[in-house]
């Protein structure tokens, strides 16, 4: 029954969006503005007959109206719009059995996508900022989110600047390591981060992760950036200098502000890494320390992923739906962000595919 209803909206949906999409050709065809006929062409039937009774801007040729009802032109649109009608519906649907689950009374997985009137709850959200130590684990992840975003990009993006821009001894051999270096997982090291951590006295010590997150970056994001890089013209280095520019103002006058694209892939990547990451964290963040006692103590050392983990973690004691709603919570300063920074992102992995 479900499945059958599910098959149906998704068939509503492509025929109206191949509907929208024949009255929008048809509208460019005669002139108009081709997205208002999109919009018109939302509402069946009447869409189509609008978009025939408009007039025409400019000479139409015999039979060209045609070629929007051709039997090839609609199969493609109605395949084009069935192939982005599933894949909508793999991200939509996780997404809305997500939010149904934040809001559902019960503590086990629920059947339903959404909530009934008398499961309905605000319970879980309560449950995570009163009964656990969410506010704690939020700071820690965001704080350490920040740091790996500014010092990143600011190393980074030095690096970069140099290998593409100068010429000195030892630098394809450079570029060559740090490209093998990533084939390296960064988990073989863990023993090694383990030992220095606790030499130094800094287990225990979420903010101090920043030095692994920054460090662990540096080899392929470099190569993204050198790549960018390059392709602005080294004349406008030369012609800056014939004017009396110092490399520090080439850099940051005009270097700079010519990569921002690049530059907003880097800052995200890095501003969402430590919000996943969940290996790093358990490893050197769930630790007891000399002095201290309780499991409240160690958990307030915890990033979100370790701590939303733990409350699922313990069969006798899981909260799915607290899961939930503290994973829509993490969701959105990281969704913000992509909206945010849509098109400078889309131009930052395009540029960086290209090599330098």
């Amino acid at each position: 029954m479900i499945i059958g209803t599910v098959l149906l909206v998704m068939l509503g949906i492509i025929l109206l969006f191949t509907h929208s999409s024949i009255c929008a050709d048809i509208y460019e065809r005669k002139g108009h503005n081709k997205t208002a006929g999109a919009f018109i062409g939302l509402i069946p039937v009447y869409g189509l007959y609008v978009a025939f009774k408009l007039s025409s801007k400019k000479q139409l040729f015999k039979g060209s109206l045609r070629i929007a009802f051709g039997f090839k032109e609609i199969m493609m649109k109605i395949l084009t719009f069935t192939q982005l009608t599933v894949a909508a519906g793999v991200v939509i649907f996780p997404v809305l059995y997500l939010v149904g689950a934040s809001f559902t009374n019960t503590s086990e997985l629920p059947t339903l996508l959404l909530p009934t009137a008398n499961l309905f709850t605000w319970e879980n959200y309560r449950n995570l900022f009163v009964d656990t130590n969410f506010p704690t684990w939020y700071k820690n992840t965001f704080i350490i989110a920040i740091l790996n975003m500014v010092l990143g990009v600011i190393f980074i993006t030095g690096a970069g600047y140099v290998f593409a821009r100068f010429k000195f001894k030892g630098k394809k051999a450079g570029l060559m390591t740090i490209l093998i270096l990533q084939v390296f997982p960064s988990f073989m090291g863990l023993i090694a981060m383990f030992t220095l951590f606790q030499v130094f006295g800094l287990l225990g010590k979420p903010t101090w992760l920043t030095i692994l997150y920054v460090g662990g970056s540096i080899p392929g994001n470099i190569w993204l950036i050198k790549g960018y890089l390059s392709q602005i013209p080294k004349d406008l280095d030369e012609s800056a200098m014939l004017d009396g520019a110092s490399k520090a103002q080439i850099f940051f006058k005009i270097i700079l502000p010519l990569s921002v694209p690049i530059l907003s892939f880097v800052a995200v990547g890095q501003f969402m890494a430590p919000w996943m990451d969940y290996m790093l964290p358990k490893y050197l963040l769930d630790v007891q320390l000399a002095g201290e006692t309780g499991t409240d103590i160690v958990s307030k050392q915890w990033t979100l992923a370790v701590g939303l983990f733990s409350l699922i973690s313990n069969p006798r004691s899981s909260s799915y739906t607290t899961f939930a709603a503290g994973a829509l919570i993490v969701a959105l300063p990281i969704t913000i962000l992509y909206m945010l920074f849509q098109r400078y992102l889309i131009e930052g992995i395009m540029a960086g595919a290209t090599k330098g």
